[in-house]
């Protein structure tokens, strides 16, 4: 069956991702929009991730738990897991990974963390824009064995993407998919970067603010509208 995603969102954990992105907010819009998945992919956290879930069990979605990576190279790379233990399994080891600058919310915006009733529970003091000190050939192979799947972020970008800083997907990053955030760019990038046509190619909005979030277009052809589902037919092109 073909289901309708969006696999790469904000909250109000992302420093730039505005106040209005709670749980049950983004939760509602994608139902309204007529999603039937969606990721959260905060900046190098998942710390949204378990209450989002929740709000979307209650509003009809489904909520994978994510994180957007920002690697070594300054490389945005969409995180995806089957479970919250893993994701926050991953979260944990990403962690201790960042590097450790205390935020200035009135310069980078509030990192808050919010319940299923999009009540505040507290805020992460260190930013969380910085690169960590993971690096982009490595990725894939760690987020595997924490079970999920990842591959590069909007590609299509001049800057934060795998185009933007290497030039090129180098196929030893072991990545089966890319994502092209401005989709009626897919065959002028796969004419430029033949790898591309071996590999699953998927569009999401990266809202940051909840009048960017896309009305249901994009489909993903699968057994069962689960997290697991998602990684699996991501994970192999």
């Amino acid at each position: 069956m073909k289901y309708y995603y969006d696999l790469h969102l904000h909250s109000c954990l992302s420093p730039c991702g505005d106040m209005d992105m709670t749980p049950n907010n983004i939760t509602n819009m994608a139902a309204l929009l007529g999603l039937d998945i969606i990721a959260l992919t905060d900046h190098n956290t998942c710390r949204n991730c378990e209450a989002a879930m929740r709000a979307g069990e209650s509003n009809g979605v489904v909520v994978i738990p994510g994180m957007e990576l920002t690697t070594s190279e300054d490389i945005h790379v969409v995180c995806l897991f089957p479970t919250l233990e893993s994701a926050m399994a991953w979260d944990e080891y990403v962690d201790s990974h960042r590097i450790k600058i205390r935020n200035r919310p009135e310069i980078y915006g509030r990192q808050v963390m919010m319940n299923d009733r999009d009540e505040e529970t507290g805020e992460i003091e260190h930013l969380l824009l910085p690169a960590t000190d993971i690096g982009v050939m490595n990725v894939s192979g760690l987020v595997r064995d924490f079970g999920g799947v990842s591959y590069p972020a909007h590609i299509d970008r001049d800057s934060l993407s795998i185009l933007s800083v290497l030039g090129e997907i180098d196929p030893y990053c072991g990545f089966a998919t890319a994502e092209i955030w401005d989709i009626s760019r897919e065959e002028e990038l796969k004419r430029l970067h033949p790898i591309l046509r071996m590999m699953n190619i998927v569009t999401s909005s990266d809202a940051h603010y909840l009048e960017n979030m896309r009305e249901a277009q994009n489909t993903l052809e699968l057994e069962a509208p689960t997290a697991a589902a998602v990684i699996e037919r991501l994970a192999v092109n």
